[in-house]
């Protein structure tokens, strides 16, 4: 339903990975709600989490697999998934849930539903935050701080909707409960050198901080604690960001909040900020020893790497290899400068679209691009793809330069393209 991570099947070719192995983890997310909170709550699943069931796997080197039943999604097809009581995919199905109350909660506080519609909504995110208490606790996950830095992200947000936040010498928001003091990272982020975008990202990074930890307790890898809860903290700025980025324009447009727009922080100065989350995490992974992990790289980092390529190229930003050649100008979105860059950005899909994608009509929507279309629209396009002759091992930047010119070709640099 929810997800910021594409990993592109040419990828999982590159690695010498099925490129099932993602539609691996979806089912067995997707399963797991199922039987842990019912039917309805598998419209929850968040593409996003399956990095956590992923993470918990790679560190453990644990795999599970069961077969699971005809699914009218895969063409009525069996297929082996994951587990869904392995601690993987219900680290994954406590986060779909946790994300899904609160992303409810925004388009209610928004006004983006009907009158008749928040009723009913309202009642799903809240069971929805209690169903993600029970399955914290199950795998031994303290929920009460993400779930109160949830409710702090409302706050902000209405209080620098109606700029009200004011910054006294501590540099302290008064409603900000004591569960979140722990945290380092909150306490950096509401400290007296923080700006007002850190302070409204915060409550997102430190719910990706805790799950991406987390991982490495599930998987008996206490020494990884550290390095992926600032993976997560990283990552959960990226994907904040990137969402206002995206959104931008059509926010302003619509007179709705952007963190961007509320805060006068411009496109450039949000993608510099998102190069140097990518950057932080990737060292974070790296100082956890997954960097060269096939699976971490095609499902976490070369995602993101596409996330700021599509971003950059909006914004006419320089994102492929210092070695490349030089690019085209692109016509960008209104209230955007002009700049250089590679291509416009890729197009947002319809509301028809979006439906398919949701309901996975479109094979498994973004990670099939290495054979259809991108957006999938299920019509194929294999020749863009089959020029490439990238293997994905350039990593000092001096042979590749995005060879083939497609947005799922990544090499193994750590230089944020």
């Amino acid at each position: 339903m929810f997800g910021l991570l594409r990993p592109c099947a040419h990828g999982a070719q590159k690695y010498g990975i099925d490129a099932a192995e993602w539609r691996t983890h979806l089912c067995g997310l997707c399963l797991g709600l199922r039987d842990g909170h019912g039917q309805f709550a598998r419209i929850a699943t968040n593409k996003d989490a399956l990095v956590l069931s992923m993470l918990t796997e790679a560190q453990s080197g644990s795999v599970v697999r069961t077969t699971a039943a005809p699914c009218p999604l895969r063409g009525m097809r069996r297929a082996s998934v994951a587990t869904a009581d392995s601690p993987g995919v219900q680290l994954a199905t406590t986060a779909s849930l946790l994300l899904a109350a609160g992303k409810i909660r925004d388009h209610v506080d928004d006004g983006d539903v009907t009158a008749l519609a928040r009723t009913p909504l309202t009642r799903a995110a809240t069971r929805w935050a209690e169903d993600a208490r029970v399955s914290a606790a199950r795998i031994g996950l303290d929920v009460e701080p993400l779930v109160a830095a949830l409710g702090v992200q409302t706050m902000l947000e209405q209080a620098a909707r109606d700029a009200a936040v004011v910054y006294n010498s501590s540099h302290t928001i008064p409603f900000v409960p004591d569960t979140l003091g722990a945290s380092a990272h909150w306490r950096s982020a509401m400290g007296s050198t923080a700006d007002p975008l850190t302070m409204l990202t915060a409550p997102t990074q430190l719910c990706a901080s805790a799950f991406f930890a987390h991982t490495a307790v599930l998987a008996g890898r206490p020494e990884n604690v550290e390095a992926l809860r600032e993976a997560g903290w990283q990552f959960g700025r990226i994907a904040h960001l990137a969402d206002a980025v995206t959104d931008y324009d059509d926010d302003v447009a619509h007179n709705r909040f952007n963190p961007l727009a509320v805060t006068g922080t411009t496109i450039p100065a949000a993608y510099e900020q998102l190069r140097q989350s990518n950057s932080s995490l990737r060292s974070a992974i790296a100082a956890a020893e997954l960097s060269r992990v096939p699976t971490v790289r095609w499902m976490l980092l070369d995602p993101l790497a596409s996330v700021l390529r599509r971003l950059g190229s909006g914004i006419g930003t320089f994102v492929a290899h210092s070695c490349s050649g030089a690019r085209g100008t692109v016509d960008l979105p209104h209230g955007h400068a002009r700049g250089t860059g590679r291509r416009p950005p890729t197009r947002r899909p319809g509301i028809g679209e979006s439906l398919a994608l949701i309901l996975g009509a479109y094979c498994t929507g973004y990670a099939c691009c290495a054979d259809h279309t991108r957006p999938c629209t299920g019509e194929r396009k294999e020749a863009w793809i089959k020029n490439c002759d990238c293997d994905g091992s350039c990593g000092d930047c001096g042979s590749c330069g995005n060879c083939c010119e497609c947005e799922c070709c990544n090499c193994d640099c750590d230089c944020g393209c």
